[in-house]
């Protein structure tokens, strides 16, 4: 056996691991966002719960290895050299497609990623094949592609999305229109029977369904069951619904209890649906290399791998337990989740993660229009007892969960069934799609899409869908790429692809980067009383106006030396202190709320100070962006008449906000007139310094995008010093109001002590 197919081999176990990370990281947010965004348990318990699952999914999946060994392409027209090179493509490929959607935080279908990058890489191994012999030609690809098998997976992966979407939808209706989102007292009454349907769906379904032929169900249970299904699911619902009415004599939220099983069901129908995605190629590629090692032949064609696959218990076993670790040890798997949680959320309140296309407008104007057309078919009193079943709970009584118990139950207990019914005839539907529109549909269907929210919702939406049809067409063609260099360059070209997609991994996983620090060192202004919010706006309102005269400074100087280096650095730096002000926007409302009664009046201050903030960042930005882009187009510099009259604004501007930020400093506001004063003859010298640069037009003494940048600087620089004249004045005020809070005065003082003694030590060094 040559070592080039011993180092293939290999690198596919080693892959094989990686895949695993990679994968449960992006499909983690499959069966655990329910239990995490309804909080029903613990971190840990949730974590747990859902290991168990995996580890009992992964020793039933056997059946699904076919897909990886015969589901796309036609294993008899390969030879052992060529399903070698076929499954190290897709595997190299597939690895950096999935690395690269978990980065960006997206979702995304490691089945689809399976299937298409499978597709590529015979498509590409079959290319390089018909071009080296005159035995094939072009027409005859299809002997090497299952197409037929290949188009009924995608149909279903494909299916899935409408069906998950719709099921979700009209299940989440029901049920919220039978317990409205009070449902206690409803709850107490039918609860049980409600939740016993769960039970009977998950049970059926993950069970029999998802254990058929791992050999732990004598096969005559399962003919029995199969040959009497409807009484079968009646008895399971009743034995479910007694034995949860039974757990309420205790006390026991069977709520949370239905919760945790689907959980549990979830992870044991993914581990079962897609432990292939992972580990079938690889296991699949150890099979191709036994039968070679076997026949002594390399060249040998690999027909027996469409024989029906048979996993090896031990090696299912280390990767379950590679996946529970994944699971508890992933950071990246979080981020992945909340794209999910915030397009699932009820509230309102916050910044949206997406915006909004005309697209999304359409369709919320649309869906509005249609909503109205539809109500006026029922009489009122209907319209209002459904609108009644659906009013959500004041603010107070919602607490900190995503959703609430009862939308998390229909969450998994739909995609649990859609799951395990494409697991039980072998189809890879992807988790992902299934999970994600089930989520979609109910939250539509909860009404959690507000007219405050829905536009950006639905944008979120497309652009995760969007990222899947991505997800088809980058899988394709990077493992096609990946496979005919390997074709190509053979040992070379094996070794620095594995070298490129282990520093890929490595670099994306293990090293962090700059923006993510700078992220987690980042403050809030939410803190966790009246006092510590109003003392981190102080410190906000200081840092940011130092940072404000620190951009504009450098940025005005750059542009006298047509520095593009420095001016990219600087519209980075204010595209940062836009965000973080317009964070602080979508903050306010939570912020305010967790201040007494007797602090309204320091709260009206803290709406001010950061709209004028936010203000003031905005100019900054409408003058760095700008600038760059004038010197970054090569366009002609300023004059230097243009020169020295900038200069003589920019020495005014930088001294009255060195004069700000020291009183913002101190706390210390007599000078109050000298600041107005000084920004009164700052706006003369604009003035002045605007009839010079209209003389110069006049005269002919212009360039045009030279004039549009000047006039552009001047007047933004007009309204980021009024902003910052604004921000004193509430500033003062803040000041003048909180000096009645002795808690926040001693604070206030025992700050400009400290920062006095800190300005003291730096100037003796």
């Amino acid at each position: 056996m040559s070592p080039f197919f011993t180092f293939i081999l290999i690198t596919l176990g080693v892959l094989a691991v990686l895949g695993i990370v990679v994968g449960v990281t992006n499909d983690a947010v499959n069966f655990l966002n329910s239990a995490l965004g309804s909080k029903a348990a613990p971190k840990k318990v949730i974590f747990s719960i859902a290991a168990a699952g995996i580890m009992v999914g992964v020793i039933t999946s056997s059946g699904m290895m076919e897909i990886a060994r015969s589901g796309v392409f036609h294993p008899e027209q390969f030879t052992f050299a060529e399903i070698m090179v076929l499954f190290l493509g897709m595997m190299l490929g597939n690895i950096i497609l999935l690395d690269i959607f978990n980065s960006l935080g997206l979702p995304t279908s490691t089945t689809v990623s399976l299937v298409f990058g499978l597709l590529g890489s015979a498509m590409a191994v079959a290319l390089f094949k018909i071009a080296g012999t005159d035995e094939y030609e072009l027409s005859d690809l299809s002997q090497f592609i299952n197409s037929g098998k290949a188009l009924v997976i995608i149909s279903a992966i494909l299916l899935s999305v409408v069906a998950a979407f719709t099921v979700g939808l009209i299940v989440m209706y029901l049920s919220r229109l039978l317990f409205s989102f009070r449902y206690h007292k409803t709850f107490d009454r039918y609860g049980a029977l409600w939740c016993g349907v769960s039970f009977a769906c998950i049970v059926y379904f993950a069970v029999f369904k998802g254990l058929k032929g791992s050999g732990f169900i004598p096969a005559e249970v399962f003919e029995y069951v199969n040959s009497h299904l409807a009484l079968f699911l009646l008895v399971l619902w009743l034995i479910g619904s007694a034995i949860l009415q039974f757990l309420k004599l205790f006390k026991i939220n069977i709520l949370k209890v239905t919760i945790l099983t689907g959980t549990f069901s979830l992870a044991l129908a993914f581990a079962g649906n897609d432990l292939v995605n992972f580990i079938g190629v690889p296991l699949a590629g150890l099979d191709s290399y036994k039968l070679a090692l076997a026949s002594g032949d390399e060249n040998m064609l690999m027909g027996e791998l469409a024989n029906p696959a048979k996993a090896n218990f031990w090696i299912m076993v280390a990767a379950g337990l590679i996946m529970t670790f994944t699971l508890f040890f992933s950071r990246k798997a979080m981020a992945v989740t909340e794209t999910e949680l915030s397009l699932s959320n009820s509230s309102e309140e916050g910044e949206e993660r997406f915006g909004s296309t005309f697209i999304s407008r359409g369709l919320v104007r649309g869906a509005i229009a249609l909503n109205n057309s539809v109500g006026r078919l029922f009489p009122r009193r209907v319209r209002n007892a459904i609108n009644r079943r659906f009013e959500p709970l004041p603010r107070e009584e919602q607490g900190s969960a995503t959703y609430d118990f009862i939308r998390a139950t229909v969450n998994l207990t739909c995609a649990s069934i859609l799951i395990a019914i494409a697991t039980s005839f072998k189809l890879p539907l992807s988790t992902t799609y299934v999970v994600f529109m089930v989520a979609m549909g109910s939250s539509l269907a909860d009404r959690a899409w507000g007219r405050e929210s829905a536009v950006y919702r639905i944008t979120g939406v497309m652009t995760v869908i969007s990222g899947w049809f991505i997800t088809a067409l980058a899988g394709f063609v990077i493992a096609l790429v990946v496979t005919l260099v390997l074709m190509w360059g053979g040992w070379i070209a094996a070794a620095v692809t594995v070298v490129l997609c282990s520093w890929l991994i490595i670099k994306s996983n293990f090293t962090k980067k700059k923006d993510e620090k700078g992220k987690d060192a980042s403050p809030t202004l939410i803190g966790k009383d009246s006092t510590d919010i109003q003392l981190q706006c102080i410190d906000e309102v200081c840092k940011t106006m130092e940072r404000v005269t620190r951009i504009y400074s450098r940025t005005i100087v750059a542009v006298f030396r047509e520095n593009r280096k420095v001016l990219r650095d600087m519209v980075r730096e204010s595209e940062e202190l836009f965000q973080e002000a317009r964070e602080r926007k979508y903050k306010v409302l939570p912020a305010l709320r967790t201040l007494q009664e007797h602090d309204i009046a320091t709260s009206q201050f803290y709406v001010q100070v950061v709209d004028y903030i936010s203000e003031a960042s905005k100019s900054l930005l409408h003058i760095t962006r700008p600038a760059f882009d004038h010197i970054n187009d090569n366009h002609q510099g300023f004059t230097k008449e243009q020169i020295t009259d900038l200069k003589t604004v920019n020495d005014e501007v930088e001294a009255i906000f060195v004069t700000v930020n020291e009183m913002l400093r101190r706390k210390y506001f007599s000078d109050m007139t000298m600041i107005l004063e000084m920004r009164d003859h700052l706006f003369d010298t604009i003035d002045a310094v605007m009839r010079n640069q209209l003389r110069r037009m006049k005269e002919g003494k212009f360039s045009t995008s030279a004039s549009v940048l000047y006039f552009n600087i001047l007047n933004e620089t007009k309204t980021m010093v009024l902003q910052s004249r604004n921000i004193m004045k509430s500033f003062q005020r803040f000041i003048d109001e909180s000096g009645g809070y002795p808690l926040l005065a001693q604070a206030i003082s025992s700050r400009a002590e400290m920062l006095e003694e800190m300005a003291e030590s730096d100037s003796a060094e």
